[in-house]
């Protein structure tokens, strides 16, 4: 390490005074003028993380659905899974140094983390549509070069493909081709596999519109278009030639707004879907003939999932253990349906895709969805193995049949993160194969009915929580008050969890009637106020 060249370039990428950032699950995000520093020293983490692992760690610039005005990083490891939470610790640290201490961080990074610093470093770039990215991703490549790491630009990228390149470098091409085109053959290859087996080949071909929320989604979809099978045809809209990114459309103002994004025009029972900003999540949902909008958000997509691949793994006759894997925000009755009607094992973990990842791992076949959009499906690799194996060996058909059908979703799926477009291609596989339409889809069950709401409190921390964020230990007196509120309601439940970004407590609240969870969500709003240092006025209802 050269102390005089870090010392120049760092200058050139001088922090702001007072800034403070902390790395989190979406890795850090903030206004696009205050990161220049920020990318910088990721880039130079970067190197240190790929030197400690001997892997290719991958570094995309994005900040999803936030604001086109904002932006953000994250850190890839290497079998495309997000930065080991010890890191995220350094990360914070690094990001926060001032100028004079970054030699001695460095240091001490790698010190605790045992880098050398002789060893070679390899890093992936990727960034989003987002005015500000070009320049920042340089910034990066400024950091990967001051501690002499080795880096390839893939330039405009979704944030699932960062991904599933770095996954597939670091498997040495097992997992697949560490290019673009490697990524649209793998995909598109088990995708016109899978609908082979449809009932619909013959019948009118399908239409999809797709939201892109004027972000690389549009830009990556158009580029796979030539390579899917004429069964798919996809419209694409907000495709970031008019509008801003994000703005009135994507999957998160959809699923926050429970409404039509802008720039699409729906005709009755259409079906369509939006992605978020860098394609990680996805979203469907269709108006009916009376003109009512229904969402279809990631607990009815990990529904529909989870029904096929049950079936599938049953007439395999393997004992693979399935289950799924669920945040507390996930709507009551798809529990219920998962657990009664589907018999299939569900988990509660906490907030944060990093722990419905973690938990997915566990099982054969792990199937995880948060309600925003965000999931995708986990194989074992001794059941992806013996599924493979199937395809080859097994005499009987309709076993045969099942093991290839599994086979193609195992290509078909991104196992390393949610991916709006693979997801979109299976959910498209599953509708196809059962001949299901999107209203058929969603009255698999209905949504109890919910509200989200957020209450401003001095500090956040006076909230501490248990059992997978669905019980408050702290402040005294909170939980039984909460426990009290919702035994006056039919089917309901409450929980209250502090952000983990700002000094806000989140409350969501379930019950029989809107208006009943309306006033459940209210009454808990203020048991919060009250017991945990509320600020400002009162909630109103």
């Amino acid at each position: 390490m050269d102390p005089e060249a870090l010392g120049k370039h760092s200058l050139s990428h001088a922090k702001p005074a007072g800034l403070t950032l902390h790395y989190g699950t979406a890795g850090f995000r903030t206004a696009a003028q205050h990161l220049d520093h920020v990318v910088f020293r990721m880039g130079l983490l970067a190197v240190l993380r790929s030197k400690a692992v001997a892997a290719t760690i991958g570094i995309m610039v994005t900040a999803s659905h936030n604001p086109e005005e904002d932006n953000g990083v994250k850190l890839v490891d290497p079998l495309g899974e997000m930065l080991h939470p010890s890191w995220e610790e350094y990360a914070t640290q690094l990001a926060n140094a001032e100028e004079q201490e970054l030699q001695k961080v460095i240091t001490e990074i790698c010190q605790k983390a045992a880098v050398n610093l002789h060893k070679d470093a390899s890093v992936f770039i990727g960034r989003d549509t987002r005015p500000s990215s070009e320049k920042l991703s340089q910034s990066v490549i400024d950091g990967i070069q001051v501690l002499g790491g080795q880096y390839h630009d893939y330039g405009l990228v979704t944030t699932p493909q960062l991904h599933y390149m770095v996954c597939c470098q670091n498997t040495q091409g097992q997992y697949g081709k560490a290019t673009l085109e490697g990524y649209y053959e793998k995909l598109s290859k088990a995708f016109t596999e899978l609908i082979k087996k449809s009932h619909r080949s013959g019948e009118s071909q399908r239409h999809l519109k797709i939201d892109c929320a004027n972000g690389i989604g549009a830009l990556k979809l158009s580029e796979m278009k030539p390579y899917f099978p004429q069964e798919l045809l996809i419209h694409i809209y907000n495709d970031g030639t008019k509008e801003k990114l994000n703005h009135l459309c994507g999957a998160d103002f959809v699923k926050v707004h429970q409404k039509p994004p802008g720039g699409l025009d729906m005709k009755p029972n259409e079906r369509c879907c939006s992605f978020d900003g860098d394609a990680d999540r996805i979203v469907y949902y269709y108006k009916d003939t009376a003109g009512h909008f229904h969402l279809i958000d990631g607990d009815k997509i990990a529904t529909l999932i989870s029904i096929f691949l049950k079936e599938l793994l049953a007439k395999v006759q393997q004992d693979f253990k399935m289950a799924v894997v669920q945040t507390a925000y996930a709507n009551g009755n798809s529990t219920h349906y998962l657990q009664e009607t589907l018999k299939v094992p569900v988990h509660c973990v906490k907030t944060g895709v990093k722990h419905l990842h973690h938990k997915a791992q566990e099982f054969d076949v792990g199937v995880y969805f948060e309600a925003n959009g965000h999931g995708t499906v986990l194989f074992s690799k001794a059941a992806e193995t013996k599924i493979r194996q199937l395809v080859k060996e097994e005499k009987n058909d309709e076993k045969r049949e099942a093991a290839k059908m599994l086979e193609n979703m195992i290509d078909l799926i991104n196992q390393t993160v949610g991916d709006a477009v693979s997801d979109m291609l299976v959910i498209e596989a599953i509708l196809a194969l059962k001949g299901l339409t999107v209203q058929q889809w969603d009255a698999l069950y209905a949504d109890l009915p919910n509200r989200l709401l957020k209450v401003q409190v001095a500090d956040r921390r006076v909230i501490d929580t248990t059992d997978a964020e669905r019980r408050a230990l702290t402040p005294p007196g909170l939980q039984e008050k909460i426990d009290a509120l919702v035994k006056k309601y039919k089917w309901s439940r409450a929980f209250v969890r502090p952000s983990g970004t700002e000094d806000v407590v989140r409350i969501y609240a379930e019950a029989d009637t809107q208006e009943n969870a309306d006033a459940l969500a209210h009454e808990v709003s203020l048991a919060v106020f009250h017991l945990a240092g509320g600020k400002g006025a009162p909630p109103q209802p």
